[in-house]
């Protein structure tokens, strides 16, 4: 949403001290693996010796360390099993561009920020001008221990725009790698929209990263996860449509509209034509509580 109002060499320079969390982030998952070759274990050790809130570029023996182990058939053999680890989505986005990314005179693009996985925590209130109009969006942290830090402190708030991960629906939470990570948020998302705060609130419901279960769900089946669902395997449409419905399900009053978009978030053009369309979305119903339309 930033970059989408933003100017693009402003959002692209302020990006650079985070691209060395966004390499290094890639190989958090990979860390206690068997490598092919022995080299990688001291390579591996270079990379997790980053003092990624310290440096704002990699040095040459780290780059180095970075294309060969990317390159050792136990690390892509990990790779095709990313599921089973808190891998970033970015992975592979970052190491197969490296000598570009560690080039002196690399400036990031919008799409290198976009990539970078941060988690919020704590609250975080973003005002943005959409077509003159100002919003005030408050971010907040989906994770289990944040959140107790903000679910009370919010009362007639206009509209609660939830975010699904459409692409999670075979991994495990890093709080509880017993615990399927669609289900968790289907149980958030519920909780979250019969809160008595939020009872008069719109919902918009984002069902994000579209283009990476595009991709995943050609190799890892959903009823694999989910026996409930009846469609086709390898088929993106009925398996976006079944898990839209898991998240309508938890409406318990029909009443209720829960407005729904298919996004990628780093398709900035997808979110400018979400964003008006949820701006619209909201201006209606502002303007319907006050009997104005």
């Amino acid at each position: 949403m930033e970059v989408s109002g933003a100017d693009p060499g402003n959002v692209a320079g302020e990006g650079r001290p985070t691209l060395p969390f966004g390499l290094t982030q890639a190989f958090c998952g990979l860390n206690e693996i068997m490598y092919e070759c022995s080299q990688n274990r001291e390579n591996a050790q270079i990379i997790r010796e980053v003092e990624v809130d310290k440096v704002s570029a990699l040095s040459r023996d780290q780059v180095e360390a970075i294309k060969q182990l990317w390159k050792d058939p136990g690390i892509q053999e990990c790779y095709d099993r990313r599921r089973e680890y808190q891998l970033s989505d970015s992975t592979k986005y970052y190491l197969t561009d490296i000598d570009r990314i560690a080039m002196p005179s690399f400036v990031p693009t919008q799409q290198d920020v976009l990539r970078v996985r941060v988690p919020t925590t704590g609250i975080i209130e973003y005002p943005f001008d959409l077509e003159n109009i100002i919003f005030r969006m408050v971010d907040v942290g989906g994770q289990r221990s944040e959140r107790r830090k903000w679910i009370h402190c919010f009362e007639s708030v206009t509209s609660i725009i939830f975010l699904v991960a459409l692409s999670e629906y075979d991994q495990v939470l890093a709080e509880c790698d017993n615990e399927n990570r669609m289900e968790e948020s289907k149980a958030l998302f519920k909780t979250i929209i019969t809160y008595p705060w939020f009872l008069n609130s719109s919902v918009i419901l984002f069902l994000n990263k579209k283009d990476l279960l595009e991709e995943k769900i050609m190799y890892s089946h959903l009823i694999s996860y989910f026996p409930e669902y009846t469609g086709p395997k390898q088929d993106v449409k009925a398996a976006r449509d079944f898990i839209l419905k898991l998240y309508q399900d938890q409406n318990p009053d029909k009443e209720k509209v829960i407005y729904s978009h298919f996004t990628c978030a780093t398709d900035t053009e997808n979110i400018r034509f979400v964003f008006a369309a949820v701006k619209d979305t909201i201006l209606q119903l502002n303007l319907r509580e006050f009997n104005l339309v």
